[in-house]
């Protein structure tokens, strides 16, 4: 198992640098058509690298917002700041590097410009807020960088960006189609805060790919990386951890929990990771029920097992108390790993991707309604009056996720107690580890 060494194949990869809070968030947003990154005044809010997949005019390309750089101020955290801002540009084939227009020429830009010229490339530069005709003209004093003529833009207000992306495009290197990856899973991790999610996907790729710390919440956009792995191509989205709604603060934590809640949505299977030391929470079950919801496929994963025996936990025990707090969800797999030690993360993709088949999977029409009507004659539903619960037929209609319609009499007539049974019915006869499934009955007097 192994990341790739240029995960994108050969497509384009644009990378957005420049110190704190000149505005890299808001370019990045304008570029990809969407919020994508977290926007806010309070310098360093992007600490990790975005990244998205977008299109301008007829180019695609990997678009990376990156932390603020500042080469002046310390500390840990700060440090891993700078160590992915490296990588970026290490990666990228087109670097843009944003200057604020308002706040001048200052010593961190020219550090930042001195940092890329090292690297061999030469960026793109763009002095952004430059809202008014003053502002536009002041620019030209970031000629001393030596990096060439400064373009003027706002990107809060879409000035001056179709200008500065017809030279980004200029620079970007040919796209050969054929040789993009072709991602096989797509696959969020998800989870409370400090439960292990960014040290999970260092250890699934083998990089240090998202900045771990102890401190709860470092991660506050969506990552993404890809991965090989089984022959397949494993798009793997770390997420910021996800708190209850009356606990997210104002600002940057309320969006950050918005992207994971997004996150799930583009993905096809959730790894939620539990810590092994608190697992199976009122917060790991609340979660889970944003992963139901959205009809992903679910992997439960509890992390941080080389802490078993120091705490004395027993295998059976933790998974017992696993399933009977997720009920709801007894049909996803358990898998216990250790980001730390790297061990069990072989069967947590493993079980993603049988998820993932499940997901997908087609049942054989002709056994369909079979199975559904030997299901209701051992156990009949209940009658309402003179009216009997009549099924005229079955079809699968769907996958991602296995969606069944089921037509009959009296719609209204369904308990959903008996909707349970007959989904537990395809789930004994057909399997669907892992999925959820997707019951809708069309008939008279309801939907």
């Amino acid at each position: 198992m192994a990341a790739k060494k240029n995960p994108w194949g050969t497509r384009p990869l644009v990378a957005i640098v420049g110190r704190p809070n000149v505005g890299k968030s808001t370019l990045f947003n304008r570029i990809a058509g969407n919020r994508a990154a977290v926007v806010s005044s309070v310098p360093g809010t992007t600490r990790d690298r975005v990244t998205t997949e977008t299109v301008w005019g007829d180019r695609a390309f990997i678009l990376v917002d990156t932390g603020g750089l500042d080469p002046e101020q310390r500390g840990e955290l700060l440090e891993d700041v700078r160590d992915q801002v490296e990588a970026a540009v290490s990666e990228a084939d087109t670097i843009i590097l944003l200057v604020d227009a308002n706040e001048g020429l200052t010593s961190v830009d020219r550090d930042v410009a001195d940092l890329l010229r090292r690297s061999g490339k030469h960026p793109v530069l763009v002095a952004n807020k430059a809202d008014n005709r003053r502002r536009a003209m002041g620019a030209w004093e970031f000629h001393e960088l030596g990096l060439g003529d400064p373009i003027p833009i706002s990107a809060h207000h879409n000035h001056g960006v179709d200008r500065l992306m017809t030279e980004v495009l200029a620079q970007l290197p040919p796209e050969n189609p054929e040789t993009v990856a072709d991602v096989g899973l797509r696959l969020a991790i998800v989870g409370r805060a400090n439960v292990g999610k960014s040290a999970l996907l260092n250890a699934v790729t083998g990089q240090h790919r998202a900045i771990v710390s102890d401190v709860p919440g470092t991660t506050r956009d969506a990552l993404d990386a890809l991965v090989d792995y089984g022959g397949e191509t494993v798009l793997i989205v770390d997420t910021a951890g996800i708190r209850r709604r009356g606990r997210i603060k104002p600002g940057i934590e309320r969006y950050s929990a918005l992207r994971a809640v997004r996150a799930i949505d583009r993905a096809e299977v959730a790894i939620l990771v539990m810590d092994a030391s608190e697992v199976a929470t009122g917060q790991d079950t609340h979660i889970a029920s944003y992963v139901m919801s959205s009809y992903k496929g679910i992997v439960l994963c509890v992390n941080k097992w080389d802490l078993a025996r120091g705490l004395g936990l027993d295998r059976k025990d933790v998974e017992k108390a696993v399933r009977e707090r997720f009920k709801f969800a007894s049909h996803a797999p358990v898998v216990f790993a250790s980001a730390l030690r790297r061990t069990g993360v072989g069967a947590l993709l493993e079980a993603a991707q049988g998820v993932r088949r499940e997901w997908r999977r087609d049942v054989q029409q002709s056994g369909l309604k079979r199975t559904v009507l030997n299901a209701m004659a051992a156990h009949p539903p209940a009658t309402a009056g003179r009216h009997a619960f009549k099924v005229y037929g079955v079809s699968q209609d769907q996958t991602g996720p296995p969606s069944f319609t089921f037509y009959v009499n009296r719609a209204d007539m369904v308990h959903f107690s008996y909707q349970r049974y007959l989904e537990n019915t395809l789930r004994r006869t057909y399997g669907f580890q892992g999925t959820p499934l997707r019951v809708r009955f069309k008939g008279g007097r309801g939907k």
